[in-house]
């Protein structure tokens, strides 16, 4: 009876997975070097990855401002020169 109340103290779940050798192998000396447990690591590693694919999915498309005004390029200013357009700019520091 003592195995029906184990997910009373331990709200994880059990789950066997199918890794490469070598990476199994690596994750092992990483949590050994970090004083972590495998199971941790893992955890992580899923955690970082679920959240960038969230941060990925909701920027979605971003529409950038068109400047419809007047003007142009200054006289005698090469655009191809960044040196020439910090001059301009008189940031030349």
């Amino acid at each position: 009876m003592p195995g029906q109340y184990r997910n009373l103290y331990y709200p994880g779940m059990k789950t066997t997975l199918n890794l490469n050798d070598q990476l199994l192998a690596d994750a092992k000396a990483l949590a050994a070097q970090q004083r972590t447990s495998l199971t941790r690591l893992i955890e992580e590693g899923l955690q970082l990855r679920l959240r960038a694919q969230a941060t990925a999915s909701g920027r979605g498309q971003v529409r950038l401002p068109v400047f419809k005004g007047r003007g142009g390029l200054v006289e005698r200013v090469d655009p191809l020169s960044n040196k020439a357009l910090l001059r301009a700019l008189g940031d030349d520091a």
